[in-house]
């Protein structure tokens, strides 16, 4: 029996410590480095461990919002229209959103009714 190459989406595989691609390791980086944050103000006041707890919860968001996508619920509007898509887009797009004022632009052809 000979071997034969199957494709494959290998799109965003490129992995850094096997579970972070280039983008979850940034975003982890990032929630750890406001967990570190509170890590200093907790530690001077005498509560270490729980800054040792916001530095690992906030960067476990981080690498949730950097790798996971939006699961498609059917019970749920939003759901239905971005499953499928990063949570990090959804989260950029709803920051631009509210930075244009609310303001929602429709390109429309001439003839469309």
């Amino acid at each position: 029996m000979g071997t034969y190459y199957i494709p494959r989406n290998v799109k965003g595989e490129g992995r850094i410590l096997f579970i972070f691609s280039g983008k979850s390791m940034i975003y982890t980086a990032v929630g750890a480095g406001i967990g570190f944050f509170l890590y200093l103000i907790f530690s001077a006041v005498g509560l270490t461990w729980v800054g040792i707890g916001a530095i690992a919860l906030l960067g476990l968001i981080g690498f949730s919002i950097g790798t996971f996508k939006i699961p498609s619920l059917g019970g749920l509007e939003f759901s239905k229209k971005t499953s499928g898509e990063n949570i990090d887009d959804i989260i950029l797009r709803a920051i631009k959103f509210k930075m244009n004022k609310k303001k929602i632009y429709i390109y429309k052809e001439e003839g469309e009714e």
